[in-house]
């Protein structure tokens, strides 16, 4: 099946990907511009994961100020080259990290950055709440691991859905834009404060 460049320019414009991708998979999906945008979409995250192993030494530190001061965030993020940091791509993805963690408050970048004593002090919590309401000891465990599952959604930034896109994750936002830039890209660190909260 051929395809228009008409076509092909619009789903590189909506994907920032190469024209070549764009017209392969325009072709693949039989023009059906949504079905491509995921065939895109997956083909760059399985391109991010294969970058995961090189080194993230340059980048950029995102800001946040909120509407009256009261809360400011810093937003470490990472790439390969200061080629990529000094990109639209780029530096639009550390201000969106940046206003998100103002508005959703993680706790920590992924789960490996969460502090064990965390952890363990909300599993006990949703394990005594299953006592209190008087589930079966053999369900437990499940109702515990579903619960501590969505707090991990909740809690730690890049499981958090996207406050401007609730359909993509952070992480899902970070993998795009690594997959539009061809870098490893990462989040470090970030630090969010709050007038009248203490850390």
């Amino acid at each position: 099946m051929s395809v228009s460049a008409k076509e092909v320019k619009e789903l590189r414009d909506r994907t920032g990907a190469g024209m070549l991708d764009c017209k392969k998979a325009l072709e693949e999906t039989g023009g059906d511009l949504e079905a491509a945008i995921d065939v895109l979409r997956s083909r760059g995250a399985a391109k991010a994961a294969k970058r995961s192993g090189r080194a993230a030494n340059e980048g950029t530190v995102g800001h946040y100020l909120h509407h009256g001061g009261r809360i400011g965030v810093l937003v470490e993020l990472n790439c390969e080259t200061d080629f990529v940091a000094n990109t639209d791509e780029f530096q639009e993805l550390a201000r969106d990290l940046a206003m998100h963690i103002a508005a959703a408050n993680p706790l920590a970048v992924g789960e490996e950055d969460l502090d064990d004593q965390v952890i363990e002090r909300e599993r006990s919590v949703y394990l005594e709440q299953a006592r209190e309401e008087g589930k079966p000891e053999a369900v437990r465990d499940k109702i515990v691991e579903g619960k501590l599952r969505k707090f991990l959604e909740e809690t730690t930034l890049l499981k958090q859905p996207f406050v401007k896109d609730q359909d993509r994750t952070i992480e899902d936002l970070v993998t795009e834009t690594s997959a539009k830039t061809g870098e490893k890209i990462r989040i470090a660190r970030f630090a969010r404060f709050e007038v009248g909260e203490e850390g």
